[in-house]
């Protein structure tokens, strides 16, 4: 089986679509002709095959287990990714009230702009609660600085923000049910999910491939969707017809529960949490060691995913960013509204990749700093 230090296999710090476990694309080499000596290839199998709903029914078990999902919580594998749920929610569940916005980064500012859209058809209102975008979404607004509606249908944020790199780590205090984007959070550490009423999460960070997104739903929100909502957005119909009111991602959602079986194989989300620990911290210690790397960021909403720097002199980004990559270092490249450079260290990026990148980090500054 091909290792993460093979030459085959380098550093890969991309934001999404991002690195898979190295035993699970192995795993996957070894079925894609044949799976389990059934003949065919898991993506070649009916969606309503006996086997394929075998395997539906384990990813949703297992998931369920690590993320210890409470059972009055449907949990739904759909496509579109976590960008059509910024259209699904309010469909499903402004329903003529009023929804929380609060935005801390790209990703919640999108969400609130496609609620408006709905909003703008009367389907509701839409509340900006607070925008770090003052400090350039550096930290999020004090709370006693927000302004929460009284009865709001939902609260909505994103628990990571993969562009500027900032995070959430506990729910916000309010009393409307939470919906939370954790695209890029997402079993990195333990969670209460009682604490929420929707989790939402692209699959291409933690999960697997791009293609799926999973939510989780308490069971009391559904049933509120607006005439307008189209059925297959419906949480509640996509609920009863099992995450197949049409054909699903279906290769993507076998590779979830590859991932499930490795995350397993590590000791659960506690202890893969304890290891996003360990490789952010070095990073973040490097920088801040540092005056020739900088981040941003408070302190205390320091991503543990997505850690972007930039150089204390920018003219040197492109030559860091080539000789990384002959390094073979992978997809370091800042996203363009921050520059600079970014590094993703998701669940499957092993604490040695991040080791690897600190060394060229500290290399790269006695050269030129």
């Amino acid at each position: 089986m091909t290792t993460p230090d093979s030459p085959h296999r380098l550093p890969n710090f991309s934001a999404g679509p991002a690195t898979i476990p190295t035993p699970v694309l192995a795993r996957a080499q070894d079925e894609m002709l044949d799976w389990q000596g059934r003949g065919l290839s898991v993506m070649e199998m009916s969606h309503r095959s006996k086997d394929y709903m075998a395997i539906t029914k384990k990813a949703e078990t297992q998931l369920r287990s690590l993320m210890d999902i409470p059972d009055n919580y449907k949990v739904l594998f759909l496509q579109g990714g976590a960008s059509l749920q910024f259209s699904a929610i309010p469909l499903n569940l402004l329903n003529g009230g009023r929804g929380d916005y609060l935005t801390t980064g790209a990703w919640s500012g999108k969400a609130i702009k496609e609620a408006e859209r709905y909003a703008a058809l009367g389907l509701g209102e839409v509340n900006l609660v607070a925008t770090g975008k003052g400090n350039n979404f550096t930290d999020v607004p004090a709370q006693s600085d927000w302004n929460l509606s009284d009865n709001a249908a939902y609260f909505h944020y994103c628990t990571n923000e993969t562009i500027h790199g900032l995070q959430i780590f506990e729910p916000p205090q309010v009393d409307a049910p939470i919906i939370a984007d954790m695209s890029s959070s997402i079993l990195s550490q333990p969670i209460d999910v009682s604490k929420f009423g929707m989790i939402y999460a692209g699959a291409q960070k933690n999960i697997g491939p791009a293609g799926l997104v999973i939510v989780i739903i308490r069971e009391n929100l559904l049933g509120q969707a607006s005439d307008w909502c189209p059925l297959i957005l419906n949480y509640e119909h996509q609920a009863e017809k099992e995450s197949m009111s049409n054909t699903p991602a279906t290769y993507s959602w076998y590779l979830a529960g590859l991932v499930f079986d490795w995350l397993e194989e590590q000791g659960g989300v506690a202890a893969i949490g304890k290891i996003n620990q360990q490789k952010a911290a070095l990073l973040y210690e490097t920088i801040d060691n540092s005056t020739f790397y900088n981040n941003p960021v408070a302190h205390k909403h320091r991503s543990i995913m997505n850690v972007p720097f930039t150089l204390a002199d920018s003219t040197l980004d492109k030559e860091f960013l080539a000789q990384s990559e002959a390094a073979g270092l992978l997809n370091l490249k800042g996203h363009r509204d921050v520059g600079g450079m970014r590094a993703s260290i998701y669940n499957a990026v092993p604490l040695e990749w991040v080791q690897q990148l600190v060394r060229f980090m500290q290399e790269f500054e006695k050269k030129h700093g």
